[in-house]
């Protein structure tokens, strides 16, 4: 019966240490800006916006997330390896 109290603990604890490991770094979250402009709009992508934006990105870190905002605004989330560009 001990055991399986402690089952609920041990499985977050796990998941809590994946999100840090698996936590998307600053070029994973400017590849994928830069990625989505490029999808978004050929004019963009030829204008280099995609690059431009990326490079003036500021990357947060929250330790088992991330974002990255340009201009105070957020444009990019990520966790457990993901990111996820916003429009």
């Amino acid at each position: 019966m001990a055991k399986s109290s402690f089952l609920p603990v041990i499985v977050a604890a796990g998941t809590i240490a994946l999100a840090f490991a698996l936590n998307p770094s600053p070029d994973k979250h400017r590849d994928k800006i830069k990625a989505a402009i490029a999808e978004r709009s050929q004019i963009e992508r030829l204008l280099g916006i995609g690059h431009l934006t990326a490079f003036v990105s500021n990357y947060h870190s929250l330790g088992i997330a991330s974002y990255t905002t340009v201009s105070d605004k957020t444009a990019s989330v990520g966790a457990f390896g993901m990111v996820f560009v916003l429009d």
